[in-house]
């Protein structure tokens, strides 16, 4: 029995052994919640050194199937549902490790739910589009350094770990992959109000070629906020040569 993969959950399955070992390996944490194993390419490595303390999320009824007939030691850790629906603080006691090959088209929101649930969370490994890896593991200055790259760095220590070519999948995707480990940081909080800084970040980096005084200055006037600010040299940079700190410390003095 083979799972047929579907262009519409974004699978493409993982073949390579020695790459599955690799992903495992880099796993550092436990217990661990594995989103969408497939046909457990990950989940056959994992199972044997995380005996109770492993569970596995899937949203596709077939791999579900699968799994249950194959790989029968996960019990009641197999989960049939949306990982993104998901309340993360039921799924076990404490924090846990995610690990997983992310299907490419949502990715980012599998991102955005762990920031969510940041104290829940502290690594990930995962296999996600290349392009996307380097974005998140990006440095300010650069023009892939983003949105995603600030809210992650903002609470996490980003890794790019290595490249995974075509070849190691069935069907191969039409783009590289990567993997990447995520570890919490030591931030607890930003220092700021955290919504703003959101709303601050995605307002600068959705107009990025202009210099932060004009993408800002429809947030700061809709607000009833004085324009003083503006006059500051960090105003005349482009987003991408902000660190979090200074987008933190933008956000300060937006609030002001």
């Amino acid at each position: 029995m083979e799972v047929r993969a579907k262009k519409a959950l974004g699978q493409h399955f993982l073949t390579d052994q020695d790459i599955a070992r690799r992903i495992v390996d880099a796993l550092q944490g436990s217990p661990v919640l594995e989103v969408g194993p497939g046909m457990g390419v990950l989940t056959q490595y994992l199972i044997p050194s995380l005996a109770g303390q492993l569970k596995a999320v899937e949203i596709d009824k077939e791999s579900v199937a699968y799994l249950k007939k194959h790989f029968p030691e996960l019990g009641d850790g197999l989960i049939e549902g949306d990982f993104l629906k998901m309340d993360l603080g039921n799924v076990f006691p404490g924090q846990f490790s995610i690990i997983g090959n992310f299907p490419y088209n949502i990715s980012s929101q599998i991102f955005f739910k762990i920031i969510d649930n940041r104290d829940l969370v502290p690594e990930v490994v995962c296999m996600i589009q290349k392009e996307v890896a380097e974005r998140i593991a990006e440095k300010p200055g650069t023009k892939t350094y983003g949105i995603l790259s600030v809210f992650l760095q903002a609470w996490y220590d980003i890794e790019y770990l290595f490249t995974v070519g075509s070849g190691a999948f069935n069907p191969p995707p039409k783009v590289q992959s990567a993997v990447i480990r995520l570890t919490r940081n030591s931030r607890t909080s930003l220092g700021c109000d955290e919504k703003l800084f959101k709303t601050v970040v995605k307002t600068a980096f959705g107009q990025r070629r202009k210099t932060l005084r004009n993408s800002l200055k429809p947030l700061i006037s809709s607000a009833g906020r004085p324009s003083g600010p503006l006059a500051d040299p960090v105003f005349e940079l482009r987003p991408e040569r902000l660190s979090v700190e200074d987008f933190i410390d933008l956000t300060l003095r937006l609030s002001q």
